[in-house]
């Protein structure tokens, strides 16, 4: 690992963990969700993850890997590879159930109303700790990916870490609002989505420990493209419902067309 990157590769992955804080804010004084922005963001986020995946990480694994092994055997570990990373983050996925994942995602309004209905809820004070809980599950996995790609290239790991940030606001929101409602604690409700932030930088910290003494173009390949199959699913299952969710088709498809745009410029520009 090249130890000038590793400064830069956490602060990368803390920003994209604590921008919860951000989507935590919103939530505390925005009193209706902007839906056209949200899903455009998040389509955009969408977009960058799929096409720094499929075009840039997945070919950049391949590459290590076929040096170190030949052509077909080396494509067969990068393919097993990028769909093992899939599996895995799937996994993680199931193991949330529906009721407590943090991607089934509502409205600011919607989750207000519940106040109306029962102020002593303590079923949203349990949504919220499961969803700050559930969060911090994936979010560690997207952590481990941030630093993965900064200590390999900064340039690559720039928009992804924005485009996890982006992602990372309505997961805030999804935290900090029952919990703010179940007890009228702004701070509280602020830091338990703070908390569930902080997985990404830990998940950075556990993959440096783990992989810096064995690092090798095997280790990076194989955790490569494990990381195009962790954020292609991720962009499938999780952000491009949730697009479509608050706003537009239409919408949610020009943000992640922007999204690969932009990805793509700033892939021709720092090439």
């Amino acid at each position: 690992m090249e130890s000038s990157n590793i400064w830069i590769a956490f602060g990368l992955t803390l920003f994209a963990g604590l921008s919860t804080g951000i989507g935590s804010a919103l939530a505390f004084f925005a009193k209706k969700t902007n839906k056209k922005f949200l899903s455009l963001a998040l389509g955009f986020s969408a977009g960058v993850m799929i096409y720094v995946s499929f075009v840039e990480i997945f070919f950049k694994a391949k590459d290590a890997l076929i040096d170190e092994f030949g052509y077909s055997k080396g494509y067969w570990i990068t393919t097993l590879s990028f769909f093992g990373g899939m599996a895995f983050i799937a996994l993680i996925d199931k193991l949330v159930p529906d009721f407590e994942n943090p991607h089934e995602m509502r409205n600011v309004e919607e989750m207000g109303k519940e106040q109306l209905k029962d102020k002593e809820n303590k079923q949203l004070l349990r949504m919220g700790m499961f969803s700050a809980l559930a969060i911090a599950i994936h979010n560690f996995p997207e952590g481990l990916a941030t630093f993965t790609s900064a200590m390999k290239d900064v340039n690559i790991a720039i928009p992804i870490a924005v485009a996890i940030a982006i992602h990372n606001i309505p997961e805030g929101i999804a935290v900090s609002v029952p919990i703010y409602y179940a007890t009228g604690d702004k701070k509280k409700a602020f830091y338990y989505s703070f908390l569930s932030g902080l997985a990404e930088p830990v998940g950075a910290v556990i993959g440096y420990v783990l992989l810096r003494s064995i690092f090798s173009d095997t280790v990076f390949g194989v955790i490569f493209a494990s990381v195009a199959g962790i954020m292609v699913f991720i962009s499938l299952d999780e952000l491009l419902p949730a697009a479509h969710e608050y706003g537009e088709h239409h919408l949610s498809i020009y943000g992640v067309i922007s999204g690969m745009a932009v990805m793509a410029l700033s892939l021709l520009m720092f090439s």
